[in-house]
């Protein structure tokens, strides 16, 4: 048997090219392809600062045609430009961001993997302004870059149940900053998950703080049994999940009762008796937990393993992403 070839891990390979606009001046400048290589940056820059930066993440799919699609993109941008307003960043136009991820995409063209593999886009915003006494002032400069990753099959290996650490001591972030992603969101939630991972062997930690269940460092979480989906309702404490949400609307086309509305660890600890339990994002898009700990106890979710509704879910999904599905909702945009 043919041994199959050793995948870069998910977003260490890049394209040769990536799309940059500069803010200087209250506009701006027009988009550049350029090749990947190391930016010029002054030590004094916001950013390095005051973490002046958000940043987001989606997938272009090629499908058996060669036509290559980008999955829900308009969406991401909106969210880019809401994590800028919160940030007080130079919000970028819609349309230039789209043009920069559509530029990027046309000419890496020929490094977008076959199914089930994808390219996976990072545009990064973040301020430049050489300043290092603006802690209470805005940047007035900023850059903006897209990255392009291929990636491939993220449970290449077969899907395994993902063990997490209930917390609900600590806050993933500021209240009123978990609806922006930004990566001071992600630097607050990895202390807490590497110290989980070395006392209680856990994938994921899931932050409940007060008992209220919220979400973990880098997922949404989601509750899944026969006709019925049930997650945290959205406020500004966690990341408006754009794959959340297309699960949710996926759900609802199936004939699922959603239920948006904030729950604790309680009611949660008694649904996954019999019932599932997920994480949502856009690297897994769904990924099926097996085994909740809370306050030294283990609780099996089920029988443990990854559920029936939750690989179907993430299949229905999936299949839409790659165009083996009806896309019912105009999600998909050809590049």
């Amino acid at each position: 048997m043919t041994a199959q070839p050793q995948r870069p891990a998910f977003g260490t390979l890049l394209t040769s090219h990536m799309a940059v606009a500069t803010y200087q001046d209250g506009r701006w400048s027009p988009s550049e392809i350029k090749p990947v290589a190391p930016i010029e940056l002054s030590p004094a820059a916001h950013v390095l600062h005051y973490a002046s930066t958000c940043f987001e993440g989606f997938k272009a799919f090629r499908r058996a045609d060669g036509s290559i699609h980008l999955f829900r993109m308009d969406r991401h941008i909106q969210r880019l430009e809401q994590s800028a307003r919160q940030l007080v960043l130079p919000v970028p136009d819609a349309v230039q961001v789209a043009d920069l991820v559509r530029s990027v995409v046309a000419r890496c063209r020929d490094a977008v993997p076959e199914a089930p593999g994808a390219l996976y886009l990072r545009p990064i915003l973040f301020g430049t302004t050489a300043n290092i006494g603006a802690a209470a002032t805005p940047t007035s400069e900023a850059s903006l870059i897209v990255l392009a990753s291929p990636v491939w099959d993220y449970f290449a290996g077969g899907m395994k149940p993902l063990r997490i650490l209930v917390d609900d001591e600590n806050t993933r972030s500021a209240a009123q900053m978990g609806m922006v992603k930004t990566g001071g969101n992600y630097a607050a939630a990895l202390g807490p998950t590497l110290r989980a991972r070395a006392l209680h062997q856990v994938d994921q930690v899931l932050f409940c703080p007060g008992g209220q269940v919220q979400e973990t460092g880098a997922a949404n979480f989601v509750l899944i049994r026969e006709g019925e989906l049930l997650t945290r309702s959205l406020d500004t404490t966690f990341l408006h999940g754009v794959t959340r949400e297309s699960l949710l609307t996926l759900g609802r086309d199936l004939g699922y009762k959603v239920v948006e509305r904030p729950f604790d660890v309680g009611e949660m600890l008694g649904w996954v008796k019999n019932g599932e339990a997920a994480l949502s994002g856009t690297a897994a898009v769904l990924a099926g937990v097996g085994t909740l700990i809370y306050r030294g106890t283990e609780h099996r979710v089920a029988n443990g393993d990854v559920g029936p509704l939750t690989r179907a879910l993430r299949a229905q999904l999936v299949a839409i992403q790659q165009g083996e599905a009806e896309d019912r909702h105009g999600w998909l945009q050809p590049v």
